[in-house]
């Protein structure tokens, strides 16, 4: 729970995944644009997975109570094993072994600030996938065109670290690592062809 509010809580220390935190994304179902991110909860943090399990609850008791007509319907997982397999039936990646997973979207633009200062919100270079941060979320219930369910809203961001990007690109030290040493020998001193990939 987080300030007294059942369905809303802030998680531990987590690392982001695919971050959607300084433009919206575009909804892939023509729908209104979002911003968003996953979180990867390391399974260590039994406090954060309590946190959010109570408040999808309470989320879900006020969709029975408030919105649902008492109708108790079984709700989609949205908290995932990152050492699983995703939805689609597709292995989560390496960044997720050893973590919870959930995505929280938001139409409004988060607050996304850093840990040395909370009152000015960070450049939009120094928010991306792999950084660490603390995150608050609130559960809701929905009822959407018959599909009912629990939905995971996106509050506001605090970086707390920096952490190795999961943008698929290298750093410059890991690109340019060795400049102007002599190039590594190959296996058994054998040369490859770069073009034909024959051993010459």
């Amino acid at each position: 729970m987080y300030q007294n509010i059942p369905t809303k809580c802030l998680t531990g220390e987590v690392r982001l995944s695919y971050c959607n935190l300084v433009e919206p994304r575009p909804a892939q179902s023509g729908g209104d644009p979002k911003y968003s991110v996953t979180l990867l909860i390391p399974k260590s943090d039994e406090a954060t997975f309590n946190d959010l399990a109570a408040a999808f609850n309470s989320a879900y008791e006020d969709g029975v109570n408030k919105k649902w007509n008492g109708a108790r319907p079984q709700p989609r997982a949205i908290i995932h094993d990152g050492d699983g397999l995703r939805p689609s039936g597709v292995a989560f990646g390496d960044e997720c072994k050893g973590c919870w997973v959930i995505t929280a979207s938001s139409k409004n633009k988060p607050q996304v600030v850093g840990i040395d200062n909370i009152r000015s919100e960070l450049a939009p270079n120094d928010i991306y996938s792999g950084m660490y941060a603390r995150v608050t979320v609130n559960f809701f219930p929905y009822d959407t065109a018959g599909s009912k369910g629990v939905a995971c809203g996106l509050g506001n961001v605090l970086k707390t670290r920096d952490g190795e990007p999961l943008s698929g690109g290298a750093s410059a030290a890991s690109d340019f690592d060795g400049i102007g040493a002599a190039p590594a020998a190959t296996a058994a001193g054998v040369k490859i062809n770069p073009i034909t990939g024959e051993v010459m």
